[in-house]
């Protein structure tokens, strides 16, 4: 089956947040969220490097929605539930869906870090690939610098399988180490050989 065929949610609640697929005229609320945020962002995200203009991020916006269409990559924003306060974003992409494999990325506004909305995302994103995506394989790839994002997949429950030695540039141009994270569906057969 063509995968822009298959139906599932476009908006969810967790206990906390509401978490959504992007709308025209989220990009006002989603660059405001990032300039409060450059500073814990920069190190981390090669997207964060500038300030981001409001016409630039609603081109963006769109078409991350052409790509929720076509089940290309699946942004989703995360808003305190029942406002319009943008606490983050995160994403499903890397998409496998001959496998129904995913990877969640994610990022958190810096006056709502450290207090579990992150953690509360990824467990509700997580379900939602499970049960409307029929996902096999969820994984999260972080720079293995990165505590937070590190600390975020262990509370989550997502198995660290690996270490990818000098993979990748850092933002700064280093190399860098990823580390890879994964949570296998709850139906299938698994068994951690430590």
């Amino acid at each position: 089956m063509d995968p822009s065929l298959i139906d599932f949610p476009d908006s969810f609640d967790t206990e906390r947040l509401t978490i959504r697929a992007p709308r025209p005229g989220d990009s006002l609320e989603i660059v405001q969220a990032v300039n409060d945020s450059l500073a814990e962002l920069r190190p981390w995200m090669k997207w964060a490097q500038a300030e981001p203009r409001v016409e630039d991020q609603e081109v963006r916006i769109r078409q991350r929605m052409a790509d929720w269409i076509t089940r290309r990559e699946l942004l989703m924003l995360l808003f305190l539930r029942g406002s319009e306060t943008l606490v983050g974003s995160s994403w499903l992409h890397n998409i496998n869906w001959a496998v129904r494999s995913f990877e969640i990325g994610y990022w958190v506004r810096t006056k709502f870090s450290g207090q579990g909305y992150v953690t509360e995302a990824v467990n509700g994103i997580t379900t939602f690939a499970f049960r409307y995506l029929q996902a096999r394989r969820v994984e999260i790839r972080c720079d293995a610098g990165n505590l937070r994002s590190i600390a975020v997949a262990k509370r989550c429950g997502f198995f660290l399988e690996g270490r990818f030695r000098r993979d990748d540039l850092g933002v700064n141009g280093d190399l860098r180490d990823t580390l890879l994270f994964s949570k296998i569906g709850p139906d299938e057969f698994h068994r951690h050989d430590d």
